[in-house]
């Protein structure tokens, strides 16, 4: 059995809105959005280099996180600009569950909650010291 790939599917309050974030934080850019009755019930969008991930409206079948009262899952972006990131994200209406900040485990990371209730772990590998 081959897989060709995995993809996220972000259910979220507010499709429209979310999609306004996601491009603005991540410079994502929309490849396909289908609506229904004023409701987003796909899109897919890329990040620049290329992984994409999907995302809709909550309905009867799909909750989002607000309401759950958990994210569901911690989706992980590796960037060489983590803080950069971690700011935009949060100057867009994001907040901070833990800033970036040099982990014991070799990275630097922070974990941002965006408006929607997903939350994204930002970070870089810190390069090891030779000894």
């Amino acid at each position: 059995m081959a897989i060709d790939r995995i993809a996220p599917k972000l259910v979220v309050s507010d499709a429209a809105a979310a999609i306004e974030y996601y491009t603005t934080v991540f410079d994502a850019t929309v490849l396909e959005r289908h609506n229904d009755s004023g409701r987003v019930v796909f899109a897919e969008l890329a990040l620049p280099d290329g992984p994409t991930f999907q995302l809709k409206d909550s309905d009867e079948y799909d909750r989002d996180p607000h309401q759950l009262g958990s994210p569901g899952l911690l989706l992980t972006l590796t960037t060489d600009t983590p803080d950069t990131l971690a700011a935009r994200m949060t100057t867009a209406g994001g907040h901070t569950v833990f800033p970036v900040a040099d982990q014991p485990y070799g990275a630097r990371q922070g974990r941002i909650r965006d408006p929607f209730g997903h939350e994204w772990i930002v970070g870089t590998a810190i390069p090891a010291e030779s000894d």
